[in-house]
Order: C-alpha cells, then structure tokens, then sequence
C-alpha cells in the first residue's frame, strides 16, 4: 500500500535562541504544532544540552509536495550555509546530500563536528567538496532524478503567509515565550543570555546589560 501523503510540506528553521546556533530542515507532517525541531547529529546535541524550551522553530516556507520540499532543501541549504559557524546542518540539502565516498569516510572516521571544521579551515578540501557537490547535484538534475527552480526575486504566497500566521497565533506571547524573564549580557565581547534575576550576580563581575 502506498504510503500516504501528508497535509503539510515545511522547510523550517530551528534556533537555539541561547547560541545563535541554527539549523534548517524539511518536514512533511498533518500537524503543524507536533513539536518537531529536526533530528540532525547536532541539533540533537544542543537541545540534549541546553533544552527544548530554549529551541525555536520558525517555518520558512510551505511546499506543495515531498519532491518541491526537497528541491528547495536543496537551494537553501547549500555548501556555503553549511560552512558557517553558527549552522548546525553537517550536509547540504536534499537526498542526503549529495557527499563523496570520500568525504562519507572522512566524517565516518573523523565525526561531523571534524567533517565542518575542515570544511572551514582546510581551502583545498572545501575547493574539492565543492566541485564535488556540484558535479554530483548536476548529473542528479540532468538524470531527472532532481530539478532546481530558480528561486530569484521570488517571495512567499500569500497562502503560505496565511499558514505561517496561523500556526504562530497564540505562541511567543508573555510567560509563553521561551525568553520570557531573560536578557543578553556582555564582557570583553563575549555574549551571554541569562534570567533577568540574576543580572546583578553578573554586573558585579563586570559583564554589562546588551550584547556585541
């Protein structure tokens, strides 16, 4: 029997709101509040760190199926995304990610957190990856196994403007919000998110109220 298809397809955003610390996903499911945050190695490890509640996400955009769903992965979450220091995605978007038996090995052995800091610290192995990706997302396209729609200039519809809204209402809203009570502070560039109970503890340490 054919697996049945779901009512909603959402690329989201997840932040962990303490961190900065982001990372986008796809999503088919027939409940837009079923708590689903994502299920990367290590956006697990930050909510197993640091909590749920401290974790929000934000729909990005609606699709009308699993396949447009993917192909829009695929344009946001690029090699680009990956590399930067805040987002917790390990692999560009789409069916799995488009990566070599080489670099498959290499984050084997060597752990994704490893695979990323290469990424970033290694231009040689980032030249590399990136023709690989790029190759590989090519033959994908030109075998119909993919399509990439040229998103330029596009905006949301308003469909999807209503949808977002909707399944916003009534969140974030006063003690609702996660980051109800809390405030940034900074010392010496460095930034810090803490109950607003505790500010005094800190000034006299020498942090101040605001965030660099």
């Amino acid at each position: 029997m054919a697996r049945k298809e779901k009512k909603y397809h959402i690329i989201y955003k997840t932040t962990n709101t303490l961190t900065g610390r982001y990372y986008y996903g796809m999503h088919s499911t027939d409940n837009l509040d079923d708590g689903y945050l994502g299920s990367g190695r290590r956006l697990r490890y930050s909510i197993n760190k640091y909590g749920r509640d401290v974790h929000e996400r934000k729909i990005i955009e609606f699709c009308s199926d699993r396949s447009s769903l993917k192909e829009l992965e695929i344009k946001i979450v690029t090699l680009d995304e990956v590399a930067k220091k805040d987002c917790m995605n390990l692999m560009v978007g789409g069916e799995g990610g488009f990566i070599s038996e080489e670099q498959q090995r290499y984050r084997s052995v060597c752990g994704g957190k490893a695979y990323g800091e290469k990424l970033r610290q290694d231009p040689e192995f980032r030249k590399r990856h990136n023709v690989i990706v790029s190759n590989n997302i090519k033959t994908a396209h030109r075998l119909g196994k993919i399509t990439i729609p040229d998103w330029t200039g596009k905006k949301h519809k308003e469909e999807s403007k209503a949808k977002m809204s909707e399944s916003m209402k009534g969140k974030g809203c006063g003690e609702t919000n996660s980051q109800f009570g809390t405030c940034w502070i900074t010392r010496n560039g460095v930034n810090k998110k803490i109950k607003k109970t505790e500010t005094q503890i800190y000034f006299d340490d020498g942090w101040i109220l605001g965030r660099k």
